[in-house]
């Protein structure tokens, strides 16, 4: 009965070196276990950080330098024989691959029960076959992929490699079953998207629900134990969740790993439990003796793919219709919903505290572990946006390293000033203010006649003087600004340019206004903040809904409808008038220029961005 672990790691982008020392702390802690485990499962990309682009060529060793450098952490870990499973990029004869090396550690000796007397050496390199290149992957354009889907012999056991995606095709874990695999090794990194709900009622990233009925698939219908070890940590602001599981040969998950956080979980791997598995449900066996004869279906059904393919080839020239058939009109696209959207009819809907937790997660890797900094800083505006932002820099890194700044300028409401102080107060933070009076009335005396500057150029010299203290006083008190801008302000271009979105790092970016409000309201922001009407205060008056001309909550299902594929005429199928439909959907057309970097003029082979592609946190 061998001893599994797995271990979810939060990477230091980009490091090797840095990487392998907590690996090495992972088999010393491995170390103390009695008895000892004989495999550690380790996520995908776990000496390097996952989205490193272009920086793959800087990151990738061979599976050789690889096992040499495991063998002397190993040793200086002292710890006893054991197998590891690791995720790298690897360079092997020119070419780069996501990869898995399974290697043997230590000197096993022949009274070891579960080593077999097995020496150290490298027993199997998987190299990821299916590379995603959609939504934020992009892995194709930067590694090459694998071939092959092999089971291989280990000192415990007969095992197989599947690497994040290859699990999701129910091909690769048939193939791992039909080659004999007791166990099937999923290292991942697949960032957490959505939210959702699994078949016990908990709360869950939607990617997660979906990973876990994914492996509890692969085992029900071949009987085989699954181990899936998943990264931690944020990349980018893209999230590892964890969550790692062990998946028994029933399809029951009997370990899960916390969410957001490192940890090493074990179990004690019981191999009858395949037998009895697929004695009561013989799915493998049948399809060992059918398969002779579906592989010859498989061959017929190509034969008829390519002579339909030969028939396209030939078809002839129809004047009538300019060479081309007439297409079948397209269907629908379909929303797909998941959580208690669903049930309640509102796809805004939200779990607030899974929310709470993944942007507190965020703030602590993005401001500390990625950036160095121990502390925030944040302009508070008395709405509920900055209020938030506030109360969940104050999870995050503690009410003694966050800064409160509030930026009032001649025209502010007093309302303003005095809700900014309300969530200074209530949350024991620190609180600088400054008054931006005479430095924008300054600069707009010297460019401004006769009192001829319009409100539009006011509003925007207050919202760039605003920011120009933040970072200033950035400098001055050695603390990261931390954004407040919230997804329907960004998709409709609502702020000003290099002002108002420019901190470096956002919690509430992914957030639609109504989605801030709720978590809002569930993390204790005052609720005469909550009550009172949205503004950016620069005129006296101005209400943000008022500026729009639409409310929020028409706003915000408006957006989520259209950025999800549909057509304006599919939204106003929904319950809106073509006028707000249309209202929503110019703004947002005409604003992508405010969402991105500045555009400059490709000329090399080097083009930044283009060609020299390198995230943001390495």
């Amino acid at each position: 009965m061998p001893r599994l672990a797995i271990a979810q790691l939060r990477p230091t982008k980009g490091d090797y070196g840095a990487n392998l020392q907590k690996i090495g702390g992972v088999l010393a802690q491995i170390a103390k276990l009695d008895p000892p485990a004989d495999l550690v499962v380790f996520p995908e990309t776990a000496t390097s950080g996952y989205f490193v682009e272009g920086g793959v060529r800087d990151v990738a060793v061979t599976a050789g330098t690889l096992f040499r450098d495991l063998t002397v952490e190993h040793a200086a870990a002292g710890a006893p024989p054991v197998d590891v499973a690791i995720g790298f990029y690897e360079v092997f004869q020119n070419h780069f691959y996501n990869s898995c090396l399974y290697a043997s550690l230590g000197n096993a000796s022949p009274g070891h029960a579960s080593s077999g007397g097995a020496a150290p050496g490298i027993r199997q390199v998987h190299r990821k076959v299916f590379l995603p290149t959609y939504g934020v992957f992009d892995e194709e354009r930067f590694v090459d992929r694998g071939r092959e889907i092999r089971a291989f012999d280990t000192r415990w056991g007969r095992a197989a490699i599947l690497i994040c995606e290859d699990a999701w095709h129910s091909l690769s874990g048939t193939i791992a079953a039909l080659q004999g695999a007791q166990l099937v090794i999923v290292p991942s990194a697949s960032p957490a998207r959505g939210t959702g709900m699994d078949e016990e009622g908990i709360r869950l990233p939607a990617s997660v629900v979906r990973w876990e009925r994914i492996l509890r698939g692969m085992a029900d219908e071949h009987g085989v134990w699954v181990a899936f070890a998943s990264l931690v940590g944020f990349e980018g602001g893209k999230g590892f969740p964890g969550g790692s599981v062990v998946v028994s040969p029933a399809g029951d998950i009997v370990l899960r790993g916390p969410l957001f956080e490192e940890a090493v979980l074990t179990y004690d791997v019981d191999f009858e439990e395949i037998t009895r598995a697929r004695a009561e449900a013989p799915l493998l066996a049948d399809l060992e003796v059918n398969l002779p004869h579906l592989i010859k279906s498989l061959g017929s059904g190509e034969r008829r793919a390519g002579s339909r393919a030969r028939k396209r080839a030939t078809v002839k020239f129809d004047p009538a219709t300019n060479g081309t058939a007439p297409r079948s009109p397209l269907p629908a696209p379909k929303i797909h919903v998941v959580g208690r959207g669903v049930e309640e009819g509102d796809p805004l809907q939200i779990d607030a505290d899974l929310a709470r937790r993944w942007l507190v997660s965020f703030l602590k890797d993005e401001v500390v572990r990625r950036r160095g900094f121990t502390k925030g800083i944040v302009g508070l505006s008395g709405g509920v946006d900055s209020s938030l932002t506030a109360f969940l820099a104050v999870e995050a890194l503690g009410k003694e390293n966050v800064i409160g700044v509030r930026m009032p300028y001649r025209t502010s409401s007093p309302e303003s000033l005095d809700h900014a102080l309300l969530v200074i107060q209530t949350l024991g933070i620190q609180a600088v203010t400054i008054d931006i009076t005479a430095a924008v009335d300054g600069y707009l005396a010297q460019v401004g006649r006769n009192g001829d500057v319009d409100p539009t150029r006011r509003g925007n010299v207050m919202a760039r003087e605003r920011m120009i203290v933040l970072f200033d006083l950035s400098a001055k008190y050695k603390a990261l600004p931390i954004g407040t801008s919230n997804k329907s302000e960004r998709l409709l271009g609502y702020f000003t340019w290099h002002a108002d979105d420019t901190p470096p790092v956002n919690p509430l970016g992914d957030l639609f206004k109504t989605q801030v409000r709720a978590l809002a309201r569930h993390v204790g922001v005052p609720e005469v903040i909550l009550r009172k009407p949205p503004t950016p205060d620069l005129v006296p008056g101005q209400t943000t809904e008022g500026d729009f001309g639409i409310s929020y909550d028409k706003v915000d299902r408006i957006l989520y409808y259209l950025i999800r594929g549909m057509k304006p005429a599919e939204v106003v199928a929904r319950g809106f008038t073509p006028e707000e439909v249309t209202k929503v959907a110019g703004r947002l057309e005409s604003t992508h220029w405010k969402r991105r970097l500045p555009t400059v003029a490709m000329m090399s082979q080097t083009a930044i961005g283009e060609f020299y592609l390198r995230p943001v946190d390495y």
